[in-house]
């Protein structure tokens, strides 16, 4: 086996350690509170009441500044200091142009349920970042076992 495919991670015990080991969160494609009640900003809002701390880095929504508390970043490459994991928001088709930026920074990232895109997968294992796809943080979060990280 090919030592960048240890990146793709698929099974539970690889899963719980990406999602145990993930503290500081950046999310890529975040809603704002005005779109409450989707999954972009639900997961986030979640994760953020059990002890993680989020860093926004929405898409669109150019005159916000701010996202569950937490000031605005556009992209992945501004945010400062170690970033455990990026939470993607994105359509498959959308995340090549973004595969660059998320590169440069995280330890791990993670494609939400219903977003997969092995070219980009293949080319952050290659990077040496762990990579979820289509599955969903929240879920996998609740099933690992609720309980506040660590700080």
């Amino acid at each position: 086996m090919e030592s960048w495919r240890e990146h793709l991670i698929e099974d539970d015990e690889g899963i719980a350690r990406v999602v145990r080991g993930s503290h500081r969160i950046a999310v890529l494609g975040i809603k704002t509170e005005r779109q409450r009640g989707q999954p972009a900003f639900d997961v986030p809002a979640y994760m953020a009441e059990h002890g993680c701390e989020i860093v926004p880095v929405p898409v669109y929504y150019p005159e916000v500044t701010t996202i569950l508390g937490q000031p605005v970043k556009r992209h992945v490459a501004e945010i400062g200091g170690v970033i455990d994991l990026v939470n993607v928001f994105r359509r498959p088709g959308d995340i090549p142009p973004h595969v660059d930026d998320l590169a440069a920074r995280p330890k791990a990232v993670w494609f939400q349920l219903g977003i997969r895109n092995d070219a980009a997968a293949e080319l952050l294992a290659r990077a040496g970042i762990d990579v979820v796809q289509d599955r969903c943080l929240l879920v996998e979060h609740a099933r690992l076992g609720r309980r506040p990280w660590p700080r």
